[in-house]
């Protein structure tokens, strides 16, 4: 059923125009998005550098809940176009494992309701809209609809820039139970159309789950930490230094904390995250 879904779809791209998903209306610049819906989309213009958390605006002393570091990639390259990077508190107090995270969007609203249909009603359709999205906001190849705002990491780095470019994408893995009952992994659909578009390749199987841990969603930062605790494991050697971790969106930054962990334990010497949506 699902192979012949993803045939629908193809057949779909060449005989029919480009529809918003969400309002039916014609798409715009080839995406399954109108014009209108795509400028409200929530978007993430202010938040923390590294985990991507939202970071409220205030008149207030940025310094009290927040650090400005320089404009300078973890490698020790400069970026084309520097621009202030900000660390949350929590970063700042429990360093997490993942050295940034590309998170253009808020957890609300549309970009809620695509993820949720997406991944609890297989609606692959979502997929390709959302990886579009991701990969047109790395690479800025809309123009200035989709440039970063100051403060956020997210969208600012031209991935043609050979400098911040990973050398592969690795969608955050399903359990084995999990994946039986959903019927496919909403990271490794969004993970397809991103590495395509940017041209770098997927890993699929140099990871895995290890168990089938509960639904994260409700649960305390605390309990998600423990509930995580090893729960990934690296299956087979892997030789990229440069690894971006992908998923559907980021809670706690949890799971991606892990992952990470195990990725450079594993030899890894930087994991980037990129989610579609920060909560």
């Amino acid at each position: 059923m699902k192979m012949v879904y993803n045939w629908i779809n193809i057949i779909q791209d060449y005989l029919l125009p480009p529809t918003c998903i969400l309002c039916g209306n014609p798409g715009h610049d080839s995406r399954d998005i109108c014009h209108s819906c795509y400028t409200k989309l929530p978007r993430n213009n202010h938040c923390c550098y590294q985990c991507a958390e939202i970071l409220e605006i205030s008149t207030a002393d940025p310094a009290q809940s927040c650090w400005t570091i320089p404009a300078q990639h973890p490698s020790g390259a400069s970026r084309a176009k520097p621009l202030p990077a900000v660390l949350c508190g929590r970063c700042l107090s429990r360093q997490p494992a993942f050295d940034e995270t590309v998170a253009p969007f808020i957890h609300q609203g549309a970009i809620r309701h695509l993820i949720s249909t997406l991944k609890f009603g297989a609606n692959y359709k979502n997929a390709r809209l959302l990886g579009m999205l991701l990969a047109d906001h790395l690479t800025n190849l809309s123009g200035t609809d989709l440039h970063l705002p100051e403060g956020c990491r997210a969208g600012k780095t031209d991935m043609q820039q050979t400098a911040d470019r990973p050398d592969l994408i690795l969608p955050v893995p399903l359990h084995k139970a999990r994946y039986r009952q959903r019927g496919f992994n909403q990271a490794i659909e969004i993970a397809r159309i991103v590495g395509r578009e940017l041209q770098i390749p997927l890993d699929l199987t140099s990871c895995k789950r290890n168990r089938d841990t509960p639904h994260q969603t409700q649960l305390p930062a605390k309990k998600r930490r423990k509930n995580l605790k090893n729960a990934f494991s690296i299956v087979k050697p892997i030789h990229a230094q440069h690894i971006a971790i992908l998923d559907d969106v980021m809670t706690t930054g949890s799971t991606a904390h892990e992952l990470a962990y195990a990725l450079k334990k594993a030899g890894a010497s930087r994991v980037d995250v990129w989610v579609c949506a920060r909560a």
